[in-house]
């Protein structure tokens, strides 16, 4: 198994307690719960997800994006549907438990990037209006 997809998986874990212990709409009945929770909100976010933001695009354009978030609720309302031990109570603690766990993973992601994959293209101004 490769590490960055067990630390993502770890993340997610944490992201999906985050929002337990702040949300009064989300229970998870154990770290374990959690784990399977994020194995499956992975699951979906990995297969569904992306045919649900291309079939929902024109709306996703017109919120600029704000849509997105319904669609993570509805994704994370899903998951709790599919995982025992792992309930989420109402869209709004829909929404703002995927509103949480966004916030989380981005702010774990910072964290868990690897830095070494950057690259860039360094250019040079050349005579006659061109760049190389």
């Amino acid at each position: 198994m490769n590490l960055v997809w067990l630390i993502r998986w770890l993340v997610l874990t944490l992201a999906i307690l985050c929002a337990a212990y702040l949300l009064d709409g989300i229970h998870v009945k154990g770290v374990f719960s959690a784990l399977l929770g994020a194995a499956a909100l992975g699951i979906l976010n990995a297969f569904l997800r992306p045919f649900l933001v291309l079939l929902t695009l024109p709306v996703n354009v017109l919120t600029l994006g704000l849509f997105t978030l319904i669609i993570n609720a509805f994704l994370l309302k899903v998951a709790s549907v599919l995982m025992p031990g792992f309930q989420v109570e109402g869209i709004w603690s829909a929404i703002l438990g995927a509103l949480i766990i966004s916030f989380v993973n981005g702010f774990m992601s910072v964290f868990t990037t690897d830095r070494r994959s950057m690259h860039y293209i360094d250019l040079k101004y050349k005579e006659g209006n061109r760049w190389e």
